[in-house]
């Protein structure tokens, strides 16, 4: 697949080009550490691994880890803040933590060697992107307790960039920057450099013509659509990144900007399954389940078959020895059933992506019309399109919901808005409200 900058040459890691036995032969090595790992030091682990009659000398090779339990969010939570590490919490030099909007908030530890580890898995994820040492990156992320913004940070300074910490929001001064320090690099969520193309073109300027050729996008499920939409708008190569906090933060696997073909996890660290969400089976390769993590070299905080409940499939290798996921096409836990049918958000921002009079923001509200769901999908009109007559608005909104309707299954009212009328946000964007009684 072409991309609109050739990447800068840079050297991989051997272990990047290695054959599909020597890297077989390292993740069972490290497999068995980490088992061993876990189950010595935390006693949530030996715990769990008992109930089920599982040993970490049990695991003779990588098929056996199918014999140990599944560990969930809920664990993190049952075990706030520290009963999960694994070693002296005076070992332990820094701490992240989620929101903790649903709850108690995750909380997730690293040695100084998991932030070395973190900082190469990162660094090898933006030269995958086509990034070089010397380049200048503008970090978007948000700095702090959530793990965007000191990973790629890190990462970065690893790589040997010049690192601009922006941070996210003051978006006006977002484009400020980009245009005084013209930076290379961009990494931010994919929905807040939507807003920052539309800051752009609201003073005025092209956000094509700015010194941005590449855009590394993750914290959010984003398709392919949005890619074309990005690059389109400002002519760069959009790559996703991905992770999650539990398992190390972002870095756990990125996509190369020569094939854009799905991110390639970093398999030398990060051992990944795919099961069946239901029965906890594990899928052949190529088959869509909910991807599951097991941590190979982490210290602090080992994860042992973490259920990420991203869904998702396991790709053959392709620009490097590893193996990569197919775009996540949503989350189990973000699954909306609507009179039956599965629906995730992903599905409604491809279709109205599809529409040249629509904006790429929405936002989904269910709720209850006496025993049967409702579902209405609040959009916005292009700046572009913002002149556009009542009739073309109708037009617009028939069109969406025949979409929706053909493609998805369910029946919605799509509510048309003026241009910049449905909430930005500077980090994850909030797409769903689901306004139904919970049982």
């Amino acid at each position: 697949m072409s991309t609109r900058h050739p990447p800068r040459a840079a050297a991989l890691e051997p272990i990047e080009r290695a054959s599909r036995d020597e890297l077989v032969s390292l993740q069972l090595e490290r497999l068995k550490w980490s088992l061993h790992h876990a189950y010595t030091n935390v006693a949530h682990f030996r715990a769990a691994f008992d109930a089920v009659g599982a040993k970490p000398g049990d695991l003779k090779s990588l098929s056996d880890l199918a014999k140990f339990p599944f560990m969930t969010k809920k664990d993190l939570r049952d075990n706030y803040p520290f009963n999960l590490f694994a070693v002296p919490r005076e070992q332990v030099v820094r701490v992240h933590a989620s929101s903790g909007t649903t709850g108690k908030p995750t909380v997730v530890g690293y040695t100084k060697n998991d932030i070395d580890t973190w900082a190469n898995v990162v660094a090898r994820s933006i030269r995958a992107a086509g990034a070089a040492p010397g380049d200048i990156l503008h970090v978007a992320y948000g700095y702090g307790l959530f793990t965007g913004g000191l990973g790629a940070h890190y990462g970065a300074e690893r790589l040997g960039c010049t690192v601009i910490p922006m941070s996210g929001g003051q978006t006006e001064k977002q484009v400020q920057l980009i245009q005084d320090f013209r930076p290379d690099i961009i990494m931010v969520t994919p929905s807040y450099m939507l807003n920052i193309i539309e800051e752009f073109e609201r003073q005025g300027l092209d956000p094509a013509k700015s010194s941005l050729r590449v855009g590394i996008f993750g914290a959010e499920p984003w398709t392919n659509a949005m890619r074309q939409e990005i690059e389109q708008r400002a002519n760069i190569d959009a790559v996703d990144i991905y992770g999650l906090s539990e398992v190390m933060g972002p870095g756990v696997a990125s996509e190369c900007v020569e094939t854009k073909d799905g991110p390639v996890i970093w398999e030398d660290h990060f051992y990944p399954e795919i099961i069946d969400p239901v029965t906890g089976e594990v899928l052949p390769d190529g088959q869509e389940g909910e991807l599951v993590f097991t941590s190979l070299t982490k210290e602090a905080l080992p994860v042992i078959r973490y259920r990420t409940r991203d869904l998702t499939r396991l790709l053959p290798p392709t620009a490097r020895s590893m193996r990569r996921i197919g775009k996540i096409t949503g989350r189990s836990d973000d699954m909306l059933i609507i009179r039956g049918v599965n629906v995730f958000p992903t599905q409604i921002e491809e279709l109205l992506l599809r529409i040249p009079e629509l904006a790429p923001h929405y936002l989904i509200e269910v709720s209850k019309d006496g025993n049967l769901d409702a579902v209405s999908v609040s959009v916005e009109l292009h700046v572009q399109a913002a002149d556009c007559g009542a009739d073309k608005q109708a037009e617009v909104s028939r069109s969406l919901q025949h979409l929706v309707k053909t493609y998805v299954g369910i029946s919605v009212k799509v509510l048309v808005n003026k241009p910049e009328s449905l909430e930005r946000s500077a980090g994850k964007a909030r797409r769903v409200i689901d306004k139904r009684p919970k049982h």
